[in-house]
């Protein structure tokens, strides 16, 4: 579960805000508005392994649509904190840290993903990480079939992430939008909502899985791996 006193803070901190800040928004509650990241390739450089018409619904109708629902359900709850509605503000927090998480998710997903041609698919781009993730499973090959096997293991909809944490690497899984705020940095993530293959692979999350490894960003990876909590989120703080 997504502690959410973590993801208010969350985005209170992506909204640029200090802490004294922070505290009178959760009294007045200044809304931002959140808007949909382009991305960093066309909707068909990532073919064969994500079709050109899965990338384009996944992120012009599903992600667009966490960000207009966040959009207003932070407009709501800042009426509701206005006019002192407290069943409403506790109401609100569901919808918030759906639409939330799959805003963070989503806009996270993006930045983790090249085109297979690219120099930034190859593990060579992550010297640092692979080190450490060779430290850790043995091996990259082991790494990527233990991770797979989380991935196949999502029941229903949710999201496997590599992420760090103080005592090294952990592979996670988060369900439904729970987006990953409680500490750790994520390296990279993978969408296993149908949504993310089903028009392509139907059934087949195993070939999904199999082959989103060959649009694996590892330069970005590598930059998260190597930054702060705060570098890994900077995409959102560039579409507020």
């Amino acid at each position: 579960m997504v502690n959410v006193g973590n993801f208010w803070q969350y985005l209170a901190v992506q909204s640029s805000l200090s802490g004294e800040q922070y505290n009178s928004t959760h009294s007045a509650m200044a809304v931002s508005t959140y808007t949909l990241p382009k991305l960093p390739y066309a909707y068909d450089a990532l073919e064969p392994s994500i079709s050109a018409q899965i990338m384009e619904l996944h992120h012009s109708k599903h992600h667009q649509t966490y960000v207009t629902n966040l959009n207003k359900a932070m407009q709501s709850l800042a009426d509701a904190v206005a006019s002192s509605d407290v069943p409403n503000q506790i109401a609100l927090q569901a919808a918030i840290k759906f639409n939330g998480g799959g805003h963070i998710n989503h806009s996270l997903f993006w930045q983790n993903l090249s085109p297979a041609s690219s120099a930034d698919a190859q593990p060579a781009a992550a010297p640092g990480l692979v080190a450490e993730v060779e430290k850790t499973w043995g091996s990259l090959d082991q790494f990527r079939d233990t991770f797979s096997a989380a991935l196949l293991g999502i029941q229903g909809s949710g999201w496997g992430w590599l992420v760090k944490e103080k005592t090294g690497l952990r592979i996670i899984t988060t369900k439904d939008q729970d987006p990953p705020v409680a500490g750790e940095v994520p390296i990279f993530g993978v969408d296993m909502w149908e949504h993310a293959y089903y028009l392509q692979y139907l059934n087949g999350k195993a070939a999904y899985v199999e082959n989103i490894w060959k649009v694996i960003n590892w330069k970005t990876a590598e930059e998260r791996f190597q930054g702060s909590r705060e570098d890994a989120f900077k995409v959102l703080r560039a579409v507020l």
